[in-house]
């Protein structure tokens, strides 16, 4: 290798990327393991951490930089005690929520370093520290979107994927769960118990997670080979297992026709998040409120599930690109009750989430992808959710079923494990159908709203003809086709009229009394008015 002349070296850093988030990615380093260690106690908050983060370097540089918390004016944050590199101490500097490691040695363009942070403080979010609806304490990550450097030090960004140990460190009178397989449950003195789960395949720190608290445990099945687990609050245990054990079913159906489950194992944990469901990587974390006993956790279970494919392996490398997640799950899930409940409740659920988009439209006019976001807790959507689906919906229509999965197939397996923009989406969609989709992803993801039309028939110039009449109202014009249910006294049809100009014309044979039904079978995002 070749030796580094000059030790103190600018810390590079490359002018964002057009379309990409602002976020300060290191393009001089690739994080490829983190070892957490924390220590949770009864007594306070508080929490001990330390951390080990394996580091290639890409680029020469003298320093790295991380997101970690720092302690605020009520004391809490956490407080960096130390850190070393390659088992030696070195510089560093913890201000701005940002801790930069200064690199001791030279470095060379594709060595390996050991970085190791000691810390400790009360974490202001992400890891929450409370009480469950039973009154006993529990603790539970909860990192999505960037809430992880709250109280781990990490890229918390989605673009840079690492392996993951969970070395947690709890009173004996906790169970705890965590990404991956277990390695090591361990009493100790004190009536202390160390628990170590290990997770081999990288992974985003949104994704990232464990969770302590007093737990059943039971093996629901082992579906294509992988150990399905429920994880739920002993005083709701049955009913807890009954509700989570159809956590079996979608993820059978998702890996027929998407390919194999990218994970070791799948826990399903009740738990404290602040969301309904957060698909953290093989370790699904709901909302404490989803155990019922009467069954209808079903579709957020299903949604979650969905996410491991698209949002944990394949994960987004932009923020603004989230509906390759939401959006994906969303429709997911829509394609598991379709193949259990059949066609009709797909189009029943496609009427409901197109609902939901044309209202939200009503006070949001962006688009699905909207870099003026800034707050990343309003990426959560309808246009990220509903009408992410409903881009896939159109898509699916567009392009024929089968194309559609051997599409999220090709998908799923060209970004296994690493990140995707919308174009790498669009690309493979073209390359397994034929068709140049630049359009259609133009008008229904980079562009706001949805076609506006009026919908009317006057008579033909010849006898036993009518001419129908279809004109667009909003500002930017759509290229769509436009399925129209034709009822007469004598017969039905259902044609496809092909839309693109402000106003489309076509003679059908037929007579004058007829009805029009638009869009019958629910393939297109639309409003409309029938005069």
């Amino acid at each position: 290798m070749r030796n580094v002349c000059c030790f103190f070296l600018l810390f590079l850093v490359i002018p964002v990327v057009s379309g990409i988030d602002k976020y300060p990615r290191n393009f001089n380093a690739d994080v490829l393991h983190y070892d957490f260690s924390i220590a949770l106690n009864d007594s306070t908050n508080r929490i001990v951490g330390k951390t080990l983060i394996k580091v290639k370097i890409l680029n020469i540089a003298d320093s790295i930089s991380f997101d970690l918390k720092n302690r605020n004016s009520e004391g809490k944050g956490m407080e960096v005690t130390g850190v070393s590199m390659n088992s030696k101490e070195t510089k560093w500097r913890h201000v701005n929520d940002r801790l930069t490691i200064y690199f001791r040695d030279a470095v060379n363009r594709n060595d390996t370093l050991e970085l190791v942070i000691n810390y400790n403080g009360i974490p202001v979010d992400g890891l929450i520290i409370s009480k469950n609806k039973f009154g006993n304490r529990v603790f539970f990550a909860d990192n999505w979107p960037d809430r992880a450097h709250n109280y781990l030090p990490c890229t918390d960004h989605p673009y840079d994927k690492a392996s993951v140990d969970f070395i947690i460190t709890a009173p004996d009178v906790y169970k705890v769960v965590a990404n991956g397989n277990m390695i090591e449950e361990s009493d100790l003195t004190g009536n202390m118990k160390i628990t170590h789960w290990r997770e081999s395949v990288p992974l985003a720190t949104k994704v990232m997670a464990f969770g302590a608290a007093r737990f059943a445990v039971q093996l629901s099945g082992t579906p294509e080979n992988v150990p399905v687990w429920s994880w739920v609050y002993p005083e709701n245990r049955s009913a807890g297992f009954s509700d989570y054990s159809v956590a079996v079913k979608p993820l059978i159906y998702y890996s027929s026709i998407i390919g194999k489950f990218p994970y070791p194992k799948l826990a399903n944990v009740q738990s404290k998040t602040i969301y309904g469901g957060l698909e953290n990587a093989g370790t699904i974390f709901y909302s404490e409120s989803s155990v019922t006993g009467s069954g209808t956790a079903e579709g957020l279970i299903a949604h979650e599930i969905a996410h491991q494919w698209f949002g944990d392996c394949v994960t987004e490398a932009d923020w603004h690109h989230v509906w390759l997640s939401e959006g994906f799950a969303t429709y997911l899930t829509s394609m598991y009750f379709e193949s259990t409940q059949g066609s009709g409740r797909l189009k029943s659920d496609m009427k409901s989430t197109r609902a939901r988009v044309l209202k939200y439209y009503e006070k949001n006019s962006k688009p699905v992808i909207d870099t003026t976001i800034v707050n990343l807790m309003d990426l959560l959507s309808v246009n990220s959710y509903q009408k992410g689906a409903w881009v896939l919906h159109m898509l699916r229509h567009e392009v024929g079923d089968k194309n559609f999965l051997i599409g999220l197939q090709l998908y799923y397996k060209r970004f296994y494990n690493s990140n995707a923009l919308t174009n790498d989406f669009m690309s493979v969609m073209e390359e397994v159908s034929g068709r140049n989709l630049e359009q259609f992803f133009k008008q229904w993801i980079y562009q706001g709203g949805q076609p506006e039309l009026r919908i009317w028939h006057e008579p033909g110039k010849k006898k036993g003809t009518v001419e129908v009449i279809i004109e667009q109202k909003q500002e930017h014009l759509f290229i769509f086709n436009l399925e129209l249910l034709i009822k007469d006294s004598s017969s039905e049809k259902t044609i496809s009229i092909p839309v693109k100009e402000k106003i489309t014309k076509t003679v059908i044979s037929s007579e004058n009394d007829l009805v029009i039904i638009p869009d019958p079978n629910v393939n297109l995002l639309f409003r409309f008015i029938l005069i």
